[in-house]
């Protein structure tokens, strides 16, 4: 059996524990992840939601994507810190930000996305392959 990918909060409210693999895993350097990350860019990695397990209060707040579809970010009621998104357009998959996980290192990001927004003074790995927007299904 795997071992669970695991983590939550700063301070211990909200916990995840997520059997399986990554389905994908970016670096997104779109203005809303800037602004929620308060840098350049956001890390992720996003699951099937089947495998997903949270335990904690959360709070929730929904934004548009530019697909216009709502995508919603969790965040802990307590300490204030950015866990979670999931997106109303595909319910089966949940995603996490990167900087959440108990074992940071296990977070192997795939490509870049949405390059097209990113500034000259973030400088990711230039070996991931890049995407102006999101890549195509």
């Amino acid at each position: 059996m795997e071992k669970p990918f695991t983590g939550g909060c700063a301070c211990g409210e909200i916990r995840y524990s997520i059997a399986g693999q990554p389905l994908f895993s970016n670096h997104c350097q779109c203005r809303d992840c800037q602004r929620e990350s308060g840098s350049g860019h956001g890390s992720y990695m996003t699951f099937a939601r089947a495998g997903v397990t949270v335990t904690g209060e959360a709070r929730h707040w929904d934004m548009i994507a530019d697909s216009g579809n709502a995508k919603t970010r969790g965040f802990c009621t307590q300490c204030g810190v950015p866990v979670y998104l999931t997106f109303a357009a595909m319910p089966d998959i949940f995603t996490i930000r990167a900087a959440s996980l108990d074992e940071p290192a296990r977070y192997k990001p795939q490509v870049v996305t949405y390059a097209a927004r990113g500034h000259e003074w973030d400088r990711l790995d230039p070996d991931l392959p890049r995407f102006e927007g999101m890549p195509p299904g």
